[in-house]
């Protein structure tokens, strides 16, 4: 019989990959299959089902699991990039995250789905507030910029297709948005 701490680590180490390639799959396609995924995932559908006993609790994971990333993202991104850059690259993975969540549709409407997705607002908005930071201090933008405000204005984003136009529209959009945040020059 295998040692309790391997089992749990296994049982770690195959809900990363199920949640993995589930943020994949859903990528591809917000109707890929729990069968699919756990195709993908190399694990068995009851390993699967284990984890996430329905489709909504693994779209809900997978949403949490994506925020949770980018959110802690922040401070590495910064560490390797100039804060604007931070900001734009933020930006745009934030949009793709987005986009994923708006093409699962219905899926993310339940209660418990708007618990959840109501649940990420605050480290989103603590995260952009870092982005923003980093930017006033490297002299980019002017301080006083309301993260809520950022989000709301950067929705626009993640209505953009997600073909070459669309990504070439993002970046038109940032640097729109961007040069409204710039320090007043008199």
């Amino acid at each position: 019989m295998p040692e309790p701490a391997r089992q749990r680590a296994d049982a770690l180490k195959n809900r990363e990959a199920i949640l993995q390639v589930a943020h994949d799959a859903l990528t591809e396609s917000p109707d890929a299959s729990l069968n699919s995924i756990a195709k993908r995932a190399g694990v068995g559908p009851g390993t699967l089902y284990r984890h996430f006993p329905t489709r909504e609790a693994l779209l809900l994971e997978v949403h949490q699991h994506s925020i949770d990333r980018l959110t802690h993202a922040v401070t590495k991104t910064l560490a390797t990039q100039p804060p604007l850059e931070a900001f734009k690259s933020w930006f745009t993975t934030l949009t793709s995250y987005v986009r994923i969540k708006h093409g699962l549709g219905e899926a993310l409407h339940s209660a418990a789905a708007q618990d959840v997705v109501s649940a990420s607002w605050p480290p989103v908005t603590a995260a952009v507030q870092q982005l923003l930071d980093a930017c006033v201090d490297a002299g980019e933008m002017r301080a006083g910029i309301d993260p809520v405000d950022v989000i709301m204005l950067l929705s626009c984003l993640w209505r953009t297709p997600d073909t070459p136009e669309g990504t070439a529209q993002v970046d038109r959009l940032l640097d729109l948005a961007i040069d409204g945040f710039r320090p007043n020059q008199l």
